[in-house]
């Protein structure tokens, strides 16, 4: 078949040749005027064009007369036009002229097998010639066939990532992650980008998990990439922060897990006997996803603790890779005291923020010396033991019978019976604040 159509060409081409000298010769033979020969007045621009535009050739001629102009594909040895007649079966191929000086040879919709030399001819005697080039560039495009997929790969294996591109030019490839983090190649060798077809990761961790963008490019737009995802399977492993864990009766309290696991494993907490633990309003346990995603955050909170629920606790995490566990054991604690707060000295502003916004009340607690101050704005509670304003303010008696507190004098004949104690303290207190504070 292929040899029945080089030898259609060649026939084809001899007739043409043929068809332009019986014209050359024709027209010597009719005419004893010396005429001008026919020859070129402007060189054939090169184009360069993308493929799937349109584009045209012009050969632009003077003295034409009744020769004819041909357009052929020089690498391809074909005739595509001769005169105003298309003589290729290409259909993309057109031919127009302007008033015989300039012929135009149009091709539409260009492909990459266009590209190539294309020669105007004169049909004179000697035929004459001149080329122009069509460089036809291709926009970069990744072979979807030829390239790898999303792969799920062991924790400790090597993987190599492919990606195959074509164009015109040959496009250049890179490798990027898609959260701009390093690329890990090996142990010692850590990269923002990677140039080149594969990506080899030599005892992939899950640290490398993640998506990799594979990037074509040869200056024609538009660049193209191919995200591929890499996942890295590996059995959960848990780390506990408090193994020992102490709460009151009645008290509740929360015991916590960390776990690692790919694919995301199955978690869920056991008594010591490996009773599982469901949700009900004395247990509650809660899940948090973390970042990356293969970290999980694991709560089991008890509420209400009785005695039967002291003893040891276990998190387990499970997947298709292996199963671990951890212990938590939970003991019982003294409850907390939390004395009341002293507060030996307070700035001026605030103590100006407390008499600008609050309102005092002298509150007896079992201890008629006890100042609390009930902040109205914020609602919060300031409490000042007149006993413990300063370490070194212990009141003392001199040797005429009066109360001192550091230059403030109170008179004998101050009441402190009970029923005037509280109106009496409200109008000895405020200066003793203020002078603290202001000192």
């Amino acid at each position: 078949m292929v040899n029945r159509k080089s030898k259609c060409q060649k026939l084809f081409v001899f007739l043409s040749i043929l068809y332009f000298a019986q014209a050359a010769s024709s027209t010597g033979a009719t005419s004893n005027v010396v005429v001008e020969e026919p020859e070129f007045t402007d060189i054939i621009e090169n184009i360069t064009v993308a493929a799937g535009r349109n584009v045209k050739f012009a050969c632009s001629v003077k003295n034409l007369g009744t020769y004819k102009v041909a357009w052929m594909h020089f690498e391809q040895s074909a005739i595509l036009t001769v005169h105003n007649h298309v003589i290729t079966r290409n259909p993309r191929i057109s031919v127009t002229h302007d008033k015989h000086r300039t012929w135009f040879l149009h091709i539409s919709n260009v492909q990459e097998e266009d590209k190539g030399r294309y020669m105007c001819q004169i049909n004179t005697v000697t035929a004459k010639t001149q080329f122009g080039y069509l460089h036809v560039v291709v926009p970069p495009n990744i072979d979807d066939s030829l390239s790898s997929s999303d792969v799920i790969v062991r924790e400790g294996a090597n993987e190599t990532l492919t990606c195959k591109a074509t164009g015109s030019p040959q496009p250049s490839v890179k490798w990027k992650r898609d959260d701009n983090s390093k690329i890990t190649i090996n142990k010692t060798l850590t990269v923002s980008e990677w140039e080149g077809e594969t990506l080899e990761l030599t005892r992939i961790s899950r640290l490398d998990m993640g998506a990799y963008l594979c990037i074509a490019s040869n200056g024609v737009p538009p660049t193209v990439s191919k995200r591929i995802k890499v996942s890295v399977d590996f059995p959960p492993m848990l780390w506990i922060p408090h193994q020992l864990v102490g709460a009151p009766l009645a008290y509740s309290v929360t015991l916590e897990c960390f776990t690692e696991a790919h694919p995301s494993s199955l978690n869920y907490w056991t008594r010591e006997d490996g009773q599982m633990i469901h949700e009900s309003r004395k247990y509650h346990a809660e899940n948090t996803i973390g970042t990356p995603a293969y970290k999980t955050h694991m709560r089991l909170t008890i509420n209400n603790i009785q005695l039967n629920d002291y003893g040891t606790y276990k998190c387990v995490a499970k997947n298709p890779r292996g199963e671990t566990d951890g212990t938590i054991r939970l003991y019982t604690s003294s409850p907390p005291t939390t004395p009341p707060k002293s507060t030996t000295t307070e700035t001026p502003s605030r103590i100006k923020d407390i008499l600008g916004n609050g309102n005092l009340s002298n509150s007896v607690y079992g201890n008629p010396s006890s100042l609390t101050i009930h902040h109205g704005e914020k609602g919060s509670k300031y409490q000042s033991n007149l006993n413990e304003i300063d370490k070194s303010e212990q009141k003392s008696t001199d040797g005429e019978g009066k109360s001192v507190s550091y230059g403030h004098i109170v008179p004998n004949g101050v009441d402190s019976s009970s029923g005037n104690l509280n109106c009496q303290l409200s109008l000895w207190i405020l200066p003793i604040i203020l002078f603290n504070a202001l000192r």
